[in-house]
């Protein structure tokens, strides 16, 4: 990521180049290990992080007469990163804003916004990452899908003024069409990824995904695609799937013919989290380096419960099939990164991505140190943003949170934030409890 050039009046940019901060007396968890550093210093100069060092070493030069904030042995790890939000369904800027807003102040410094209206995305994009409004900031994708897909009323919001399929940010893709110019017209969104979601089959996923590839974009996919099956959307390249429950289709014994018409799945099948057919596709997972965007904790969402008993029953048997096979997933050494396609209520002092991450310690069985690394520098690998986020190191961006309890005790302590810092400037959390009070 380019650097900022100085001079534009807005509240929330980066500082510039050659603006020096020294945090003194961090326990740092750097996101790399998996224990603390403590007795740590951070140096930060404009958007970046200088040096990271012991408080007893020399400070580098350009630090001698630098203003210190001294961190007294509070927690600090890596800016966190969700890496499956939808900011734009339908576009609402005031509400983006406020999930924006709430996001940066509770430790969240970047976004993987997994296709939306666009032209509205782009410009939040723009607009939290020089400062003109407070939040993280947002890489996303562009969508493609089969024709029969775009009857699905959200293409309809997400497209308003034009046709759903036709345009550079949603389109339908068929045998015909000439991936070369579409993957192109999707690049000129300013995209960091293709988002793969339904009616697809394997050849046509595959011949998107090298076309990508080929023009230097990502490709983010739904883990089943429709008829492309999980392990035909892992075998064409894909960067990451999402959807951990969308796994359970992996030799369902069904024909998987369209999005809309999914075959029942065996939930008793992953009850036990050992399935062959997950084994063998998780081996594979991880031979390649296919990210999970689990978005595990997604059917404890409001939403997905709704308001009947029937709804709830199926909301909570998803979520145990989601629990069951993120374990067996993390326990095959599949990266898992933290994403969740919810967010709480506006009233909730805290977003759905500190929910997520109970959810993987309490529900899936995985180490606070992993939990913190799916949200960190696994995060930032999903994003395809490894080289700038993802950890507390010299040359990346200065992107962190200075918590009052230990993370690594207990996940929960997150909700102890005091500060954000992102790309060098600071968000404090009192400051935001004050104006939402």
């Amino acid at each position: 990521m380019t650097e900022l050039p100085p001079g534009a009046p807005t509240p929330w940019a980066a500082p510039p180049a050659g603006t020096v901060t020294v945090y003194r007396g961090a326990t740092l968890f750097d996101g790399t290990g998996d224990r603390h550093r403590p007795g740590t210093t951070i140096v930060t100069d404009g958007a970046r992080i200088h040096t990271v060092t012991g408080d007893g070493d020399p400070l580098p030069r350009i630090a001698a007469d630098a203003p210190r904030v001294d961190l007294d042995g509070r927690f600090v790890v890596p800016g966190l990163i969700d890496t499956h939000q939808h900011l734009a369904t339908p576009p609402d800027r005031p509400v983006a804003e406020a999930v924006l807003r709430r996001l940066v102040h509770s430790g969240v410094t970047a976004v993987r916004d997994m296709a939306d209206d666009l032209r509205q995305i782009g410009d939040l994009a723009r607009a939290t990452l020089v400062g003109e409004i407070p939040g993280p900031d947002i890489r996303y994708a562009a969508l493609m899908a089969g024709p029969s897909f775009f009857d699905d009323p959200r293409t309809h919001e997400v497209s308003r003024g034009a046709v759903p399929g036709a345009v550079p940010w949603m389109q339908a893709v068929t045998p015909d069409t000439d991936l070369t110019i579409a993957v192109a017209l999707a690049r000129g969104t300013h995209a960091t990824a293709i988002k793969v979601y339904a009616d697809l089959d394997a050849a046509t996923v595959a011949a998107v995904t090298a076309e990508a590839h080929r023009q230097g974009i990502a490709v983010w996919a739904h883990a089943a695609v429709f008829p492309a099956a999980p392990g035909e959307v892992v075998a064409a390249g894909v960067d990451s799937v999402s959807h951990v429950t969308l796994l359970a289709f992996e030799n369902s014994g069904e024909p998987l013919s369209s999005y809309k018409t999914k075959p029942h799945v065996d939930h008793d099948r992953f009850a036990a989290g050992d399935d062959p057919d997950l084994a063998a596709l998780f081996a594979e997972m991880r031979r390649r380096g296919t990210v999970l965007d689990a978005t595990a904790s997604m059917w404890t969402s409001d939403e997905l419960r709704g308001d009947t008993a029937e709804s709830a029953e199926r909301a909570r048997r998803n979520s145990e099939l989601a629990a069951a096979v993120t374990a067996q997933a993390y326990r095959a050494g599949v990266a898992v990164s933290s994403g969740t396609d919810f967010e709480t209520d506006p009233g909730d002092p805290f977003p759905a991505l500190h929910g997520e991450l109970a959810f993987l310690a309490r529900r899936c069985g995985v180490p606070a140190a992993e939990v913190l690394r799916s949200a960190t520098l696994t995060g930032a690998r999903a994003a395809g943003a490894e080289a700038d986020m993802g950890s507390v190191e010299a040359g990346k961006l200065a992107n962190f949170a200075v918590l009052d309890e230990d993370p690594l005790q207990d996940v929960a302590n997150l909700r102890t934030l005091t500060l954000t810092v992102k790309r060098g400037h600071r968000f404090d959390r009192a400051d935001f409890e004050k104006d939402t009070a």
